[in-house]
């Protein structure tokens, strides 16, 4: 059986929450992304709590959707006596020059036809489901108790009928607003509604000015969303996933913790971010990474903190996990790799602060300057050192084939902001960095294959190979790069253009399911070779493999195309609007020649 996450997703760069198709909110962490769940039911059943607005009656069918061009979900509800929806809004928008995005959940219950009984429940949990809140009755509101803030239910329906969590007739529309620390201030109604409408037309004029081709529009617009919910807008971190512990495969115990900064996740992001034209998340990335340096020695970790004050020391937790699959893990213990692209990944995302002309009012201060040549050093220290990899793996350093492209890549940056600041020692090393690490990928090209392995003496092959192409190492139009092409796709790529990150044994055994960007970068590959039809017929059968609401995870199983991994992941996404905008190009100049 396919297996498919029925969870839409809400947020508002304060928090994430994830909605199932039963309006129950199965994943919600407050005060930040990589606190403890208030609700947690996706990993526990039990300790997870609930907070679900269902029918009285156990036959009924519901349908998931956001209202268009939002982050705003509509859970439709057809029982046997009567029809409504909930509507789920996670409050965004400017107020007073800035922007209002409160830790506040509005749950609209609207009836559409009949007298539909039902039944609200919420049981909110504290400290990963080992706190069971006390709980105080105003005249509208309960008060849980025994949290690190109060969390607050306003709301107009019968406070008896959700304690008891008795069934009612749902008569009229009904209001529920929940809140951390400030309770509402407002009247509940008017509240809940002049929210929506802002909420609404805040995303409907972001979506405005997202730049998008025509090329599967819809399926962009959507991962646009979706990669802007992962912001943590306070300090400007962009964290890989909302989840943890959901696995990459049922038995695997590949189960990690993803609410952290990965720098190389970042980096994707911010490139699809502003490739759709939002340069704002790249400039407060960029006070994220400033900070991270003021806070640092030498060394940059692959993965921070959304606040960079808490190291994610990884821990398992005494829960059942999703779906039975443990171990569930907080924390992560990558934090402690060596991961040496880091550097050259920080020059690429900052490049455009120095070299953007639609930048040129902003910042590329002394600095950010100052940055730069931190991290070309840093390149030139880490040259010749064996690192863990992108793919972290846990017992084994490696010279990563991988680590030496963004060598490449941020010296070739760093080279073009020494030009833009006429900084000439700057571009001096950076050349030097650029011959260097060329010959470092040269030394990982397996000349009788006519490939390029994972790395230095290592026979291995890996899907972030295609980078090769896609970064512009190698020439498309090559021999080379078809060679190179062909000896991974006849290694990694299964019959429906899905495409492992490896399959050799790693520390975890070997890999049961394939990692979807792999498959994106591959499709970006192709569209770059003018293999432009293959491009979008792989392309149409991975976007698929979403679900009911176009949202993708990390992992799809090869046989069965079912989802697995954290979820949504960024990722992937950051993959499709790559992939399509590449794709566009092509078909544009074709159009035009």
């Amino acid at each position: 059986m396919k297996h498919k996450y029925n969870y839409g997703i809400i947020g508002n760069c304060s928090y994430l929450a994830l909605v199932d198709d039963k309006a129950n909110i199965g994943w919600m962490c407050w005060p930040r992304f990589d606190s403890s769940f208030v609700f947690g039911t996706l990993l526990d059943d039990e300790k997870g709590g609930e907070f679900s607005i269902t029918p009285e009656w156990e036959t009924y069918e519901s349908q998931q959707k956001y209202i268009p061009n939002t982050n705003i979900l509509e859970t439709t509800f057809h029982c046997e006596d009567g029809k409504y929806k909930v509507v789920d809004i996670a409050p965004r928008f400017h107020q007073f020059d800035r922007f209002y995005k409160p830790l506040m959940l509005i749950r609209k219950i609207v009836p559409l036809e009949g007298r539909p009984r039902i039944k609200v429940k919420c049981n909110p949990r504290g400290q990963y489901g080992e706190i069971i809140p006390t709980k105080d009755f105003g005249s509208s509101h309960i008060r849980y108790g025994g949290l690190e803030a109060q969390l607050r239910l306003t709301t107009d329906i019968s406070l008896s009928f959700v304690d008891n969590e008795q069934a009612f007739v749902l008569n009229e529309t009904k209001y529920i607003i929940m809140t951390w620390g400030v309770p509402l201030e407002g009247p509940l109604q008017e509240t809940a509604e002049t929210f929506l409408e802002k909420t609404r037309n805040y995303w409907w004029t972001w979506v405005k000015n997202t730049s998008t081709e025509h090329f599967h529009q819809d399926a962009v617009i959507r991962s646009a969303l979706t990669l802007k919910l992962h912001q943590y807008q306070d300090t400007g971190a962009i964290i890989a996933a909302a989840t943890t512990s959901l696995p990459e495969f049922p038995g695997s115990t590949r189960n990690w913790d993803y609410r952290f900064c990965w720098m190389r996740d970042a980096h994707y992001t911010l490139k699809a971010l502003n490739d759709l034209g939002h340069f704002g998340i790249l400039e407060s990335y960029a006070n994220f990474i400033e900070n991270i340096v003021l806070n640092a020695n030498d060394r940059f970790h692959p993965l921070y903190p959304i606040t960079i004050d808490r190291v994610p020391t990884e821990k398992i937790l005494p829960l059942k996990g999703y779906k039975g699959e443990r171990p569930v893990r907080i924390g992560n213990q990558a934090y402690e790799h060596i991961q040496n692209d880091v550097y050259g990944q920080v020059l690429v995302t900052l490049l455009p602060l120095f070299t953007d002309v639609r930048l040129a009012n902003t910042k590329s201060n002394e600095s950010l300057e100052n940055l730069i040549w931190h991290c070309l050093k840093m390149i030139e220290a880490t040259m010749n050192e064996p690192d863990n990899g992108l793919w972290e793996f846990r017992g084994t350093s490696q010279l990563h084939s991988y680590t030496f492209l963004f060598h490449w890549a941020g010296a070739n940056a760093a080279k073009k902001v020494a030009i833009s600041i006429e900084d000439k020692a700057m571009q001096e090393l950076a050349e030097k960095m650029i011959q260097a690490s060329s010959d470092m990928i040269e030394s990982c090209y397996d000349e009788e294959r006519g490939v390029y392995t994972q790395a230095q003496g290592n026979p291995n092959l890996d899907a972030s190979l295609l980078q090769l192409i896609n970064m512009g190492y190698l020439d498309p139009k090559s021999e080379k790069a078809k060679k190179h092409l062909k000896v991974l796709e006849d290694a990694l790529r299964t019959e429906t253009g899905l495409f492992y990150r490896y399959k050799h044994v790693d520390d975890f055994g070997e890999p049961e399911s394939t990692f979807l960007i792999c498959a994106f970068w591959y499709v970006e590959a192709l569209a770059r070779m003018y293999r432009v039809e293959e491009a979008i017929e792989i392309f149409e059968k991975l976007i698929k493999h979403s679900n009911h609401l176009g949202l993708l995870s990390e992992d799809v199983h090869e046989s069965t195309g079912s989802q697995y991994g954290n979820f949504p992941q960024t990722y992937s996404h950051v993959g499709l609007i790559n992939a399509a905008f590449i794709i566009s190009k092509k078909l544009d100049r074709q159009v035009f020649i």
